[in-house]
């Protein structure tokens, strides 16, 4: 079974942004190293949901904000090692429109059910498969890890680099 390991500052903001953008869903990245067993998280980027349909149950994050991510992840040596989202008043399992709509193989997909406005389960779902066509979720154990590196740049929006 895979491992997600994820600093506390950062699981602990992941749960606190579920609880900001209730009764919608929030959604973000997962920024980490990858491990033989799963993924590290030393970070996480908010990100909009750009879902104007029903933004209570589903998500999207723009291609141009995924972008700018995932170039703030190289720029800091770490990978897009996933992604987030809350479950308002729903519980922290995978939907059909989550399976459809996920497509980063090897990534992990990590849900927080928010009860009436409050983070309860948080669970994690590694994409496996080699091809679309045999995609499929395993659960993950989440391992919440202690760190002196509070992830002080964790669920900021990715900043533009510029150029002197």
């Amino acid at each position: 079974m895979s491992v997600l390991r994820i600093a506390k500052p950062v699981y602990d903001a992941i749960r606190a942004h579920g609880e900001e953008t209730y009764p919608h869903e929030c959604c973000g990245a997962l920024l980490g190293r990858g491990a033989a067993d799963g993924w590290r998280i030393e970070a996480a980027v908010k990100a909009g949901n750009t879902r104007t349909d029903s933004p209570k149950n589903r998500y999207q994050i723009a291609p141009g904000e995924l972008v700018k991510i995932e170039r703030e992840a190289r720029s800091r040596g770490l990978s897009i090692a996933g992604f987030y989202h809350s479950h308002p008043d729903h519980p922290a399992q995978w939907s059909a429109t989550d399976f459809a709509e996920a497509h980063w193989l090897g990534c992990s997909y990590v849900i927080t059910a928010v009860a009436e406005g409050s983070a309860a389960v948080t669970n994690s779902f590694l994409l496996a498969g080699t091809t679309e066509e045999d995609k499929r979720y395993e659960q993950e154990t989440i391992e919440v890890f202690a760190t002196s590196e509070a992830a002080s740049e964790s669920l900021t929006a990715p900043t533009e680099s510029k150029k002197a």
